[in-house]
């Protein structure tokens, strides 16, 4: 073996054995959105351009359900999720081509259906980063 390549190596692991060697356990990381917060998978939802070729919408979303609603919200994530995804699809649909997202819409229209999924007030739905590539 090489003797460069063996030293490139170690030096690659170096900052993963270390923590390893010494007995530490993974660093626990920062959750974003404080502890009531539960980060939902990014939806994704066909858009058609003016030129007819097609593009993807993609927008993060989260729910922010504080108290007894955090254990609801935490096991229907799949459910919530398909919701937004409906809606966000059929929003996606009827864009008219070349127009800009309407975050208000999409998000009255989503905390609508965040409601109905949890069956009660409470839980709030926010809204990352919208964008159409």
């Amino acid at each position: 073996m090489d003797r460069r390549l063996a030293l490139a190596a170690l030096a690659l692991m170096a900052p993963i054995a270390a923590p390893i060697a010494a007995g530490a356990s993974e660093p626990e990381k920062k959750k974003g959105g404080g502890a009531s917060f539960i980060q939902l998978p990014t939806l994704a939802a066909t858009v058609t351009f003016r030129t007819g070729q097609r593009g993807v919408m993609t927008v993060e979303t989260g729910v922010d359900a504080p108290g007894p609603l955090h254990d609801l919200a935490y096991i229907s994530q799949p459910r919530l999720r398909s919701a937004c995804l409906d809606i966000l699809r059929i929003y996606a649909a009827g864009m008219p081509s070349g127009s800009v997202p309407n975050a208000d819409y999409l998000s009255t229209a989503m905390q609508r259906e965040v409601d109905r999924v949890l069956g009660k007030k409470g839980a709030k739905l926010l809204l990352g980063t919208i964008l159409i590539t």
